[in-house]
């Protein structure tokens, strides 16, 4: 007698799961943005760090007129960790002859941005003005800043008024012919809707000319706080008083080097700092258009 064979059915294999992966701490766009930032803030800071150990190499130990960056941190370590100090007269921290000096730039600076602005536009907008004052001021922004210095003493007798001068004459230039060349750029278009449009002077100039010439405007406040910041330092170091200038000029006298190059640290960040926050201030104004 023959018993049939048992049939099992066909078992299907059960999927392993996949090993747990590790997940990272931080939100997608959170470790996106760090990731951006370290991007950006890592090679300069690798390349700052090759520039002072090769700096350190060359120079040593041995004081021969230039510092090592271990001599600058043994005779300037006062200085730089502590800014803020204030024994009164010119005796007080690098943070108060830079507020100083950036006060000084932003009197001088505001004054030469309205005036070059309305300037430039009227040059833009307006041919004889244009072929009559542009070779002018072509000539007239290639003067260096402290040759304005003497004429500035004769006709205004005192230090303050004299450095807002220099300010103002070295920084209205680039304003002015950038703002000249995006009048002279706004798009035939534009013009022809507010000719239909019949917009008046006023109306043109708020709905039609300022927002096409913005990122010609904002270059030229760009380049002409540069040359502000370069301008007082300058001039500061023969007018005497508190300012980081005459700070500079006066650890000079004092042959001491070192704390020169602690202010020059200041004056390289701050000017850079003035340079991010125009461009700031532009980028939000043009809505992300402005010239970079």
């Amino acid at each position: 007698m023959t018993y049939p064979k048992p049939t099992f059915p066909a078992v299907t294999p059960v999927a392993t799961p996949p090993p747990p992966t590790a997940r990272s701490s931080l939100p997608p766009e959170l470790a996106r943005r760090v990731k951006d930032v370290a991007g950006v803030a890592i090679p300069p800071v690798l390349t700052l760090l090759v520039v002072l150990a090769a700096w350190q190499a060359l120079v040593g130990d041995s004081y021969t007129g230039l510092p090592s960056p271990k001599q600058v941190w043994l005779e300037s370590k006062d200085l730089i960790l502590h800014p803020f100090y204030d024994n009164g007269g010119v005796d007080k921290g690098l943070f108060w002859h830079v507020f100083t000096s950036l006060k000084r730039v932003g009197i001088g600076f505001s004054i030469s941005a309205v005036c070059g602005i309305l300037l430039g536009v009227f040059v833009g907008s307006n041919r004889w003005a244009h072929r009559g004052l542009d070779p002018i001021f072509q000539v007239l922004r290639t003067v260096p800043p402290l040759a304005w210095l003497p004429i500035s003493l004769a006709a205004f007798h005192q230090a303050q008024p004299s450095a807002l001068f220099v300010i103002f004459i070295t920084a209205i230039w680039p304003i002015i012919i950038n703002t000249a060349v995006g009048v002279r750029n706004i798009p035939s278009d534009y013009v022809n809707v507010a000719r239909v449009l019949r917009l008046s002077p006023v109306e043109y100039f708020f709905k039609i000319l300022l927002p096409a010439t913005t990122p010609y405007i904002f270059t030229g406040l760009r380049i002409g706080i540069g040359m502000s910041w370069l301008a007082i330092v300058a001039s500061e170091m023969l007018l005497g008083g508190v300012g980081i200038g005459f700070f500079i000029w006066d650890q000079y006298n004092a042959s001491r080097i070192a704390d020169i190059i602690v202010a020059l640290a200041w004056v390289g960040m701050t000017g850079f700092f003035l340079d991010r926050l125009v461009a700031l201030i532009g980028h939000f104004v043009s809505r992300g258009n402005a010239v970079s």
